[in-house]
């Protein structure tokens, strides 16, 4: 038997709350300076409640060969990132933005 979803009322297999979820957010791309002068790619504006961060952040850091962490409803990745990153995500259907 088939789950229906708890947001919409559809079944599990025409659910679109996720592909909603990613077109509403808008992410932005940015770098940052840390300490020592490294530089570290963030991705801000993700809602941890629609999304999972941990899995999205597993896979930018696979994508960009990085390291990074998800805290605070961000991704912080290592490195210059901006594009690689900017490109994954809108191939996964999110609208971003690099500031």
């Amino acid at each position: 038997m088939a789950g229906i979803c708890s947001t919409c009322g559809l079944p599990d297999e025409l659910c679109m709350c996720e592909e909603l979820a990613k077109e509403q957010q808008r992410i932005r791309v940015y770098t940052d300076t840390r300490r020592y002068g490294k530089v570290m790619t963030i991705v801000d504006g993700l809602d941890g409640t629609d999304i999972n961060l941990d899995e999205l952040a597993r896979l930018l850091k696979n994508r960009c060969a990085a390291g990074g962490t998800a805290k605070e409803g961000r991704i912080e990745l290592q490195g210059e990132h901006r594009k690689k990153v900017q490109a994954v995500l809108q191939g996964m259907g999110y609208s971003v933005g690099v500031v």
